[in-house]
């Protein structure tokens, strides 16, 4: 599978083992430079497909593009961000990911890459970032431009956040310790 090909959901989701971690790291440009074996078996690439492809290769399209800007606004902070993740294996199942994504940053304090870990999420967390989820996805297809949905879905997405009284990150962090008291 390459970048370029259109990969269809199947319905089938995928997991894994609650002790195993997918690795990947990225260059600047989210190119993939490494990916461990678990990330590997659990996306249905091979080594050669998966490095030098970006790492949107992966991207489901049920996951709403607010999230995506959120976590690239927070990495230009050189910041790191945890976030819940659904993707898209190479044969069309879906899995979901705990991720914690953060910049990988030199001696110089130049920004060379990104390196994310990811975990096997609990199910109970999986469905409410699943439900936020489909709110957002339902406000950006309202909108026919790309840069309209994003704005459209992160607007929503900060009112709901608001409502809550709490930032993206203590969303996060709620529900892992819903899942896991």
């Amino acid at each position: 599978m390459t970048a370029n090909t259109q990969v269809r959901p199947t319905g089938v989701e995928r997991t894994f083992g609650p002790d195993e971690l997918i690795v990947t790291k990225t260059d600047p440009r989210g190119i993939i430079t490494y990916a461990n074996e678990v990330f590997l078996r659990v996306s249905a690439l091979a080594e050669q497909d998966a490095v030098g492809s970006p790492h949107s290769v992966i991207r489901h399209p049920d996951m709403p593009r607010a999230v995506f800007k959120l976590l690239w606004d927070t990495l230009e902070q050189r910041q790191e961000m945890f976030a819940y993740i659904q993707n898209l294996a190479a044969d069309g199942a879906h899995y979901w990911v705990f991720a914690h994504v953060s910049p990988t940053i030199d001696v110089t304090g130049q920004v060379i890459g990104y390196h994310s870990t990811r975990r096997s999420p609990d199910p109970p967390a999986v469905a409410a970032a699943a439900e936020l989820y489909a709110e957002l996805r339902a406000e950006e297809q309202r909108h026919a431009g790309a840069r309209q949905a994003v704005a459209a879905s992160s607007a929503l997405l900060d009112q709901k956040l608001v409502g809550r009284g709490q930032t993206y990150e203590e969303f996060v962090w709620e529900l892992t310790n819903k899942a896991n008291p």
